[in-house]
Order: C-alpha cells, then sequence, then structure tokens
C-alpha cells in the first residue's frame, strides 16, 4: 500500500485560498478595492511580501485587477479568469458544481472530441491507430480512479497531438487539469468501464474512417452524462 506525502500548504496557498472564497462568496463584490497590502498583512497575521505575491496569483488568475499606484481591485472573474478559476470553484464548493456548471465542463470537454476526430479521421494512419489501441488498453489495466482518469486523458490528449492542431493539445492538457475531481466523481458513480467504452468507441470510428459515425457517438455519450442515464448531478 502507498501512502501519499503530506505537505502543509504555504502561507502564501492559505491567502491566496483564503482571497478566492471570500470572492466567489460574494463576501468581496465586483470592484470592491481591497485594503493596502500593509492592512492585510496585520489583520492576517503575515509578512507584507506573502500578501504581495499572493495578490499578484490572484491577478494571474484573473481574480484581481491591479492599478499601478491606486490598488488591486476584484475582478470579474467570469470574464477574466482563466481555467484555474475552475479549480478555485471547486475548491470552493468542496467539489459540488451546479448542474449547468457540470453539464459546461462535458459540452467543452464534446467539443474538443468533435474538433479532434473531424481533423484526424482523414489524416491517422496505422502506426497512429496502433499507438492509440495501447493507450486504450491502458485505460481498462487500472485499479483506481486516479490511474484510471490519466489513461483516459492520456489516450484523449494523444488524439489532440495527431490531429495536427498544435494548440488542441495544450487547451485539452489545461482543461482536464481544471476538471479532475469532476472526472473522478464521474468515474465513482458510472465506474471505470464507461470511460474505457466511450475511448473504445471513438477508436473504432477512427478505425474505420467513419466520421459520421465519431461525431454521433460524442453527441449520444454527451447526452447520456448530462441530459441522460449517466449524469452526475447532486
Amino acid at each position: 500500500m502507498k501512502f501519499k506525502k503530506l505537505v502543509a500548504p504555504s502561507l502564501k496557498e492559505m491567502f491566496v485560498e483564503q482571497m478566492e472564497s471570500m470572492i466567489l462568496s460574494g463576501e468581496l463584490a465586483v470592484g470592491e478595492k481591497l485594503p493596502p497590502e500593509r492592512t492585510l498583512s496585520e489583520s492576517m497575521g503575515i509578512s507584507r511580501s506573502v500578501v504581495n505575491s499572493g495578490i499578484i496569483e490572484l491577478e494571474r488568475m484573473g481574480f484581481l485587477t491591479i492599478k499601478p499606484r491606486v490598488g488591486a481591485f476584484v475582478a470579474d472573474y467570469r470574464r477574466k479568469g482563466n481555467l484555474e478559476i475552475m479549480r478555485a470553484i471547486l475548491r470552493h464548493k468542496n467539489g459540488r458544481l451546479s448542474p449547468e456548471e457540470i453539464r459546461s465542463i462535458f459540452e467543452v470537454h464534446s467539443a474538443l472530441d468533435r474538433l479532434t476526430v473531424t481533423r484526424l479521421i482523414s489524416r491517422i494512419t496505422e502506426e497512429d491507430l496502433e499507438e492509440l489501441h495501447q493507450k486504450l488498453e491502458k485505460i481498462k489495466e487500472q485499479e483506481n480512479a486516479h490511474d484510471t482518469l490519466v489513461a483516459g486523458f492520456e489516450f484523449h490528449h494523444e488524439l489532440a497531438v495527431l490531429s495536427g492542431n498544435t494548440l488542441l493539445p495544450f487547451i485539452f492538457r489545461s482543461y482536464y487539469l481544471a476538471v479532475m475531481d469532476v472526472w473522478i466523481r464521474f468515474y465513482e458513480i458510472n465506474g471505470a468501464e464507461l470511460i474505457y467504452e466511450n475511448s473504445r468507441q471513438i477508436w473504432n470510428t477512427l478505425k474505420n474512417r467513419n466520421l459520421e459515425s465519431a461525431l454521433h457517438w460524442i453527441d449520444q455519450f454527451t447526452y447520456e452524462i448530462t441530459e441522460g442515464k449517466f449524469t452526475i448531478y447532486y
């Protein structure tokens, strides 16, 4: 049995998470100006350097807007934020997203898969198919949620790489890391077999060079996990 090493969060991480929580809960409203760094430092019992680096991190994520010589303001994170915002929302809600948020995640996944197979169907080689098949079988070999999902990700990420679109692999990796907790819940409710079956169906349609079947399967799978029998809503 393997045990994960426990690592205490740094003061910066704790500061960032507290600020995230206050913004996501509405305690800090969009447009509101933060107190000066000195005030935050004294009230929270941390150094100004921790506050400063935390504010810079929050701006990078899209939670704050820094105006030189004026101060830091709460940003409209749904317009300014990046995919790390989703991870913050998951932390804040203890993984309990609304049906709309869960549906949005799977709709994006579907859109990425549709673009990938559309580009790939006419260019995939037998060597590509063999490599994908090896990654496909690795999904079935795993024994826990994390390893199964990593194997599933590697299969879909390889599709993105083979598609020839230079941005897709980066987009797919960012998306996956942001919503890992949602996929773990999917695994816990629906099991590993469905994750394997989805990838197997995509592989089969690529092998048969059948774009219509590929898109039909992706749409059907998305429907079942957003509206049908495989939903993971709370």
